[in-house]
């Protein structure tokens, strides 16, 4: 496997903590990473140091190489992953474990369904949204020692378009699915608690690093939003109106442009309410001409054991409509049916 090549130019940083809350989603990616990535820990550090150290300016002309390209990927998908809130402390997916699961049962029935004549999906989806990600990795067991080859070839061979899609992420663990959308993984530790005087003082630097100075420092910016816990940030954000007559949200709209503006952006209403975050990007994905499916599938596939119960009220609550609804009216077929499933009830 051909690995990345950073420029000479870059080197080792001081944002050893970067993914540090992330940790809940990344602590168990190594593996997934050695198998699947094509940048290593090492070279993704220098990536961060590269990002934090760049002005506004120096950003804009590096956007466009494969190296700030790749980091803008990290900051987006690190949205979808750590920094956990209220919503993972218990389990309010629709997608839950089966009772009396027999996983070479199931394997059996899928055997049975992918060589029905015309392949049988409606039965792949019932099985695989009716079961656990930890059962699905039973099944992939089952069938692999039943028949001697994997599911994942079996169901790719037998599926195409966006079910396909969605099956073979349903069939990866957390930790392959996020590497395979990040290309990376890190470890790290995760703070606890909160700091009465490290608010205070983050709200301060970043006031200082945006509205409080000629120019903007960018690097102060990413450091805190990204390394501290939501719990933490919900009081900075709280607190830095103590400094300034907007609130953070509005004083990157002022200071940032660009990706890294969309990027942080991102981080702090998602750092506000989780549910209601990915409630807005499932809206917007399915808002207007056309759906986004890459990130209709990402949301539905890697939210459905956790909090989807509350991404739907959320929906519910802000656009007048349920998603389930929404996603009747904009998507079709096979894949209609394995998101629908996903999402669970119409209530």
């Amino acid at each position: 496997m051909q690995r990345s090549s950073l420029p000479s130019s870059l080197s080792t940083g001081h944002i050893d903590g970067f993914a540090r809350d992330r940790s809940h989603a990344l602590n168990h990616c190594d593996l997934a990473l050695r198998q699947e990535a094509c940048v290593s820990p090492s070279e993704l550090h220098v990536c961060f140091k590269s990002a934090a150290g760049s002005d506004a300016s120096s950003y804009a002309r590096h956007s466009s190489n494969p190296t700030m390209s790749f980091i803008t990927a990290f900051l987006q998908q690190t949205v979808y992953l750590g920094m956990p809130d209220d919503s993972v402390l218990k389990n309010e997916g629709t997608v839950t474990a089966a009772p009396n699961f027999s996983p070479n049962g199931d394997a059996a029935v899928l055997e049975k369904a992918i060589k029905a004549k015309g392949v049988d999906e409606n039965t792949i989806i019932e099985i695989l949204v009716k079961r656990s990600n930890e059962q699905r990795q039973q099944i992939k067991e089952a069938y692999q020692q039943a028949s001697g080859k994997p599911l994942e070839l079996a169901l790719k061979s037998a599926l195409k378009g966006d079910l396909e899609d969605v099956v073979l992420a349903l069939l990866k663990t957390p930790a392959q699915y996020d590497a395979q959308q990040l290309k990376l993984a890190m470890k790290a530790s995760r703070t606890e608690g909160v700091s009465e005087q490290l608010v205070d003082s983050d709200a301060r630097a970043l006031y200082e690093a945006g509205e409080g100075r000629k120019g903007k420092d960018c690097s102060v910016f990413i450091e805190i939003l990204i390394t501290r816990s939501a719990p933490h940030l919900r009081k900075v954000f709280e607190r830095y109106s103590k400094y300034s007559k907007v609130d953070l949200a509005k004083a990157i709209d002022l200071e940032m442009k660009g990706d890294i503006e969309n990027c942080l952006t991102a981080v702090v209403k998602c750092a506000g309410s989780r549910p209601a975050f990915f409630a807005e990007k499932l809206n917007l994905a399915m808002k207007g001409k056309g759906t986004r499916k890459r990130i209709l599938t990402r949301i539905m596939v890697s939210r459905s054991e956790i909090d989807m119960k509350r991404i739907k009220d959320e929906y519910k609550k802000n656009y007048s409509t349920t998603l389930y609804q929404d996603i009747l009216d904009d998507t079709k077929d096979d894949y209609e049916k394995i998101l629908l499933a996903l999402c669970g009830s119409q209530n």
